[in-house]
């Protein structure tokens, strides 16, 4: 993939992706603004949009601003976006705490960045890819999962706005017409085991 090393996969986890339905997995990460965050954190929001993301990766980057801007459209009606850097740092220094603590500074990121030094939370949700999303609605469970949109290069030229979608059709109480899609980046770098 453009601008990824390792473009494959490096160590496949054993659990699978979290089903459309399922409740999430909770957890225990800290933020680049000092704070922990679990679920319960998010409780008053009507949907959690997880985001599996890094410092490093291209498409990443190309999407920071659409994320940004999604948070701040969405913000009135109860929707929290929380974005987890799952990448080992051995290999990839740039995605390291203090690194991730600059770049939601510099990037002004108006939703939680949090550290998934074990991997755990990574797992636990069948995480591939950054940026990988998982919208859950009120109850925690799982109604999207995929990408962003279908153009990462260019948000101008994106014809399919999936992650909208997903959110307008979850706040009206629709059936979402494609609650999976395959997401666009990186590969999440896992520890060796």
């Amino acid at each position: 993939m453009f601008g990824c090393k390792g473009g494959l996969r490096e160590h496949m986890k054993d659990s699978g992706r979290l089903a459309i339905g399922a409740k999430a997995p909770d957890f225990n990460l800290p933020g680049v603004d000092g704070q922990s965050y679990t679920l319960a954190h998010f409780k008053n929001d009507r949907i959690l949009i997880v985001i599996f993301t890094c410092n490093h990766c291209p498409y990443a980057q190309a999407y920071e601003d659409r994320l940004i801007a999604i948070q701040k459209d969405y913000l009135e009606k109860k929707v929290a976006l929380g974005a987890i850097n799952s990448n080992e740092t051995t290999h990839y220094p740039e995605d390291d705490f203090s690194k991730m603590m600059l770049r939601a500074e510099e990037k002004a990121f108006n939703f939680p960045y949090l550290r998934d030094e074990s991997q755990s939370v990574a797992d636990a949700y069948g995480a591939h890819y950054t940026p990988e999303v998982f919208l859950l609605d009120r109850e925690r469970r799982l109604k999207y999962t995929g990408r962003i949109d279908d153009h990462w290069q260019d948000a101008a030229q994106a014809r399919s706005h999936d992650l909208r979608d997903a959110i307008d059709a979850v706040l009206s109480g629709k059936p979402l017409k494609a609650p999976e899609t395959h997401a666009l980046g990186c590969t999440i770098k896992w520890a060796k085991v």
